[in-house]
């Protein structure tokens, strides 16, 4: 099985750099990291940063916690970019060892990953073996579809009525680079891109609890579905998924709110079609 999970995600593997304090998205955005199996955790000392080996004294406690929880952190983050790309295959198991390899880190920070994805509903445990992707069928993605449209259309809705017309415009650049995103063809790089302007949006209301309830929900609904490899849709309906948002920018601008609940509604649509 391990075999297995060697060969699915790509010709030599996925592997992340871990600059500490840079995430792992925002790394590919500044063309630091590239797609999954493309960049390595950088040596120090003949060692793996945020680790110590015998032969050497241990770093100070706390240099060590915020050096160890950065590099876990970009491991979830090209976790979750495999996740979204296709890489990581649903219904096969991989063991922590082995994408330790691949990424150039031990398996601990790697399970802790793997731990914080099984939170979030992405893979499950198997034990004594690793981590199994979850399988997610059409109907799973329709009711996150309708959850998401029961918290965010209401919330739009009333920021329409209440935020200012400068404020909408403010993220006018935010909706444009979901459409270069999209016009790269590549999911994982629009998935980003797609949740950073939804965020933007619902944290003018104010409520981080939201914020974060809906981006969870955002972030799970981009995962593909059994059967739907990286390019399911194609580079034409992420386009068009991604204009959806310069045209919602016009509508909320405009506070034509008849518009905003039909074009919210339309996206979300959309992501009950596999794009989130």
């Amino acid at each position: 099985m391990e075999q297995g999970a060697q060969g699915a995600i790509g010709a030599g593997g996925p592997r992340v750099r871990a600059d500490v304090g840079v995430s792992a998205g925002e790394a590919r955005q500044a063309g630091q990291v590239g797609q999954v199996g493309q960049a390595r955790v950088p040596q120090q000392g003949g060692a793996v940063r945020g680790e110590h080996t015998h032969c050497e004294p241990a770093p100070l406690g706390h240099r060590a916690v915020v050096q160890r929880a950065s590099v876990r952190g970009q491991i979830v983050d090209a976790l979750r970019a495999a996740l979204v790309a296709g890489d990581l295959k649903p219904g096969e198991v991989y063991s922590a060892p082995v994408l330790g390899e691949r990424f150039g880190v031990s398996a601990t920070p790697v399970r802790e990953a793997m731990q914080q994805l099984a939170l979030e509903g992405a893979v499950e445990v198997v034990p004594n073996r690793g981590f199994r992707v979850v399988r997610r069928g059409v109907r799973e993605l329709a009711e996150l579809a309708e959850v998401r449209a029961l918290i965010e259309v209401p919330v739009m809705l009333r920021l329409a009525r209440t935020v200012p017309t400068e404020r909408w415009a403010e993220l006018r650049p935010l909706a444009e680079a979901t459409v270069r995103a999209a016009s790269s063809g590549c999911r994982a790089t629009y998935a980003d891109s797609d949740r950073v302007f939804h965020r933007a949006v619902l944290s003018l209301s104010g409520n981080e609890q939201l914020v974060q309830i809906a981006e969870d929900l955002h972030r799970r609904a981009q995962w593909p579905l059994v059967g739907g490899g990286p390019d399911a849709r194609g580079r034409a309906a992420l386009v068009a998924d991604a204009h959806e948002h310069t045209a919602l920018l016009d509508a909320l601008i405009a506070r034509d709110l008849d518009v905003v609940r039909a074009l919210v509604g339309e996206h979300f649509s959309s992501g009950a079609a596999g794009v989130g």
